[in-house]
């Protein structure tokens, strides 16, 4: 039902450590908890110098941005005292990004209405894409989906976000918010009352929605008492991989794939989540023929968006002619 991962590429943090024949660019990552960036080598995805302040994100956009920038700066004549050439830096971000690299919503890093473009591009040309599609891109180049015509790429951990991937490219769709399935409603009526209580596939099968559920601190501690045997534990991952791999067998059958690539921390981890969501996953698929799809945890870890978002500054030439296809 699936395959193994395999192991994550090293990283390193030492002058001329996998320099090679060049091929460099920056890498950001603005999540919600962390903004995390550093060189990346482009042909092995060794990352060099890298660093990560806390996102924050309560004092709001502006702020973020400020800081985005100074790490910027600080990776670049990182970049320099380390003699390696970077002309060009990728910034992913866990928001909707369009075509032009705009971010046009708001969830938590609030940049729409800022310039984030023009500012980050006053340290290197520079290409913003959502986080989403810049892990997938890494996945695509250089981990699970390596090789692969087309592939679903899905992110669970802290939300729930997925996205197709086509001859190696992530589509971002028309307007750039092709990657949206944790809005997708769940409605469940009281069969004595009558209530209609609704919820987000994020509410249910992200990693603080396991944690909620449970009443544990963290997705890690339910995981961890579903592998020792807990029955609640287990109840709760069921419900949640029910939910969502209804959602995904759908966009399965609607897009079908070749491989689903399962990321994020939670979609990740070894044992019973992985393992629940595959079952879910095949069960709602159509059975009116086989459906060969198979389904594979991806490979680049923690670092992938950041890793991306560096792999996304190669596409500047082409943002211009087809920006449906490039961030």
């Amino acid at each position: 039902m699936s395959a193994t991962p395999s192991p994550l590429m090293a990283q390193s943090s030492h002058a001329g450590a996998g320099r090679g024949d060049g091929g460099f660019a920056i890498g950001i990552d603005v999540g919600g908890t962390k903004v995390a960036g550093g060189i990346v080598d482009l042909h092995t995805g060794r990352i060099h110098a890298r660093r990560q302040v806390p996102t924050d994100f309560e004092r709001g956009g502006a702020a973020i941005l400020a800081d985005t920038v100074a790490l910027a700066r600080e990776i670049k004549a990182e970049a320099q005292r380390l003699g390696i050439a970077v002309p060009s830096m990728g910034v992913g971000v866990a928001e909707l990004v369009d075509g032009a690299g705009r971010v046009f919503s708001d969830h938590r890093i609030r940049w729409t209405g800022l310039d984030a473009a023009r500012s980050l591009s006053s340290v290197l040309p520079t290409v913003i894409s959502s986080d989403v599609r810049a892990a997938a891109l890494a996945e695509a180049r250089l981990g699970a989906g390596r090789g692969a015509r087309d592939f679903y790429f899905v992110t669970i951990g802290t939300g729930v976000a997925g996205v197709l991937v086509l001859g190696g490219v992530p589509y971002a769709g028309s307007r750039g918010a092709a990657l949206v399935i944790a809005n997708s409603m769940e409605r469940h009526r009281c069969s004595a009352c009558g209530h209609e209580h609704r919820q987000m596939i994020e509410d249910v099968a992200s990693g603080p929605a396991l944690a909620a559920a449970y009443g544990a601190k963290s997705a890690e501690d339910v995981l961890a008492a579903a592998r020792a045997g807990d029955g609640r534990a287990l109840a709760v991952i069921e419900h949640a991989t029910a939910q969502l791999g209804r959602v995904l067998a759908l966009l399965a059958d609607s897009l079908d794939p070749s491989t689903m690539v399962i990321g994020g921390g939670l979609g990740c981890a070894a044992g019973p989540y992985f393992d629940a969501l595959c079952a879910h996953v095949r069960a709602g698929l159509w059975d009116g023929v086989p459906n060969p799809m198979t389904m594979t945890q991806a490979v680049m870890g923690p670092d992938a968006g950041l890793i991306g978002a560096a792999l996304a500054a190669e596409f500047t030439p082409q943002a211009a002619k087809e920006p449906h296809l490039c961030n």
